[in-house]
């Protein structure tokens, strides 16, 4: 089995060649599934203020993650977890909200979408970010098993500081989860983060 690098305009498309003369596509570029969406904010999805529902918000998000992440694997994705949803700035009905999705990470079934959000106020043309954050999605086959997807071509500093950023947000996410489930945590090790907070202990 050999690697192809092919030109296809600008972009450089890596193709694995098997035996039998099939092609299966190993690598692939940002851009080839970075996606872009705009709509316009109703009524129907806003609260009493005016401002549009976080909830609402989130599944664009999603939405837009999914795209992203087929357009890469060329299979239906699912979303395994959403890492880091901070609201910025309020959306209000009439904005126009644009959703910019892109792939930061390859896994071997699993990739990392990076979702933007910026709404634009039609009036005043002022452009807001809203919102980042980032999608662990994993690609399924029709009988709903994991398959393995194409790796990332990385030609940028910019590519290399999100993939190598999104590698050491899952170590520090694995290391937090382990301290904390119930056979490892260690409560004398911990409690004196409540000291300031908003809680008081009462323990038997």
């Amino acid at each position: 089995m050999k690697i192809l690098n092919l030109k296809h305009g600008h972009r450089t498309v890596k193709l694995e060649q098997s035996n039998e003369k099939s092609y299966t596509m190993k690598y692939k570029n940002i851009e080839d599934s970075q996606l872009s969406m705009t709509q316009l904010m109703l009524p129907s999805n806003s609260n009493f203020r005016g401002f549009i529902h976080g909830g609402y918000v989130l599944s664009l998000m999603d939405q837009v993650a999914f795209a992203c992440a087929s357009k890469h694997s060329g299979y239906y994705c699912v979303t395994a977890s959403v890492n880091k949803v901070d609201f910025l700035n309020p959306i209000e009905v009439g904005d126009l909200l644009t959703l910019k999705a892109s792939i930061n990470y390859t896994g071997r079934t699993s990739m990392v979408v990076g979702v933007r959000i910026e709404s634009e106020n039609i009036k005043s043309g002022i452009i807001k970010h809203c919102n980042s954050s980032y999608f662990t999605m994993v690609a399924k086959d029709n009988e709903g098993k994991n398959v393995p997807i194409p790796g990332l071509i990385l030609d940028s500093e910019e590519s290399i500081r999100r993939f190598t950023r999104s590698i050491s947000r899952q170590m520090h996410n694995k290391q937090r989860s382990e301290s904390f489930t119930s056979a490892e945590f260690k409560m004398e090790d911990h409690i004196h983060k409540i000291e300031n907070m908003n809680a008081k202990i009462e323990l038997d």
